[in-house]
């Protein structure tokens, strides 16, 4: 499936500055697959463990894809350190050695991060599929809406899990 732009938006700057955030999500959705697969092992609770788990296979996916749109753009797929991924991250492994083991706060810390990467990821999904528009490229758009859409359900199921159970459980945890 090849996807052509209109007029020259190829060799616009908008066309560049789409590659250039297409390698920083990219660069973000590999290392997100290493922090889930931690979060799973660190949750308390077997719900927010499978969540992490079932999240993380579907980012293996998100990979997938975006080495398909840069297929489809006609660029090889390369990585660019996002600098605000690398940020979150840091952020969630200070989470984690800032509560304690086997406690539902821990748990709750756990969703803050998570719920932070999916923020991030929504918001820069959302520009990208914008931008792609603009471009004309329906097809990566089109392509990319499966990844916003499957980041929205993952932020919504954490904050499930975090209503029904994890934070009330929490605020009965003493210090």
């Amino acid at each position: 499936m090849e996807t052509t732009t209109t007029g020259n938006a190829q060799n616009s700057l908008l066309m560049e500055f789409f590659i250039d955030e297409l390698k920083d999500i990219y660069w973000a959705e590999q290392h997100l697959v290493k922090t889930l697969e931690k979060m799973a092992g660190k949750a308390t609770t077997g719900e927010l463990a499978q969540a992490f788990e079932s999240h993380c296979d579907e980012t293996k996916e998100h990979v997938t894809r975006l080495e398909q749109a840069f297929e489809m753009i006609g660029e090889k797929a390369k990585d660019k350190k996002c600098d605000a991924m690398a940020g979150i991250i840091a952020e969630g492994e200070s989470i984690v050695s800032d509560t304690e083991k086997d406690t539902m706060t821990r748990d709750v810390g756990l969703i803050f991060a998570g719920q932070k990467a999916e923020h991030y990821e929504i918001a820069t999904y959302g520009g990208l599929i914008r931008v792609a528009k603009t471009l004309g490229l329906t097809d990566v758009a089109n392509l990319l809406v499966q990844t916003l859409n499957e980041e929205k359900a993952a932020d919504e199921k954490l904050t499930g899990i975090a209503e029904n159970n994890v934070n009330l459980e929490a605020s009965r945890e003493e210090s």
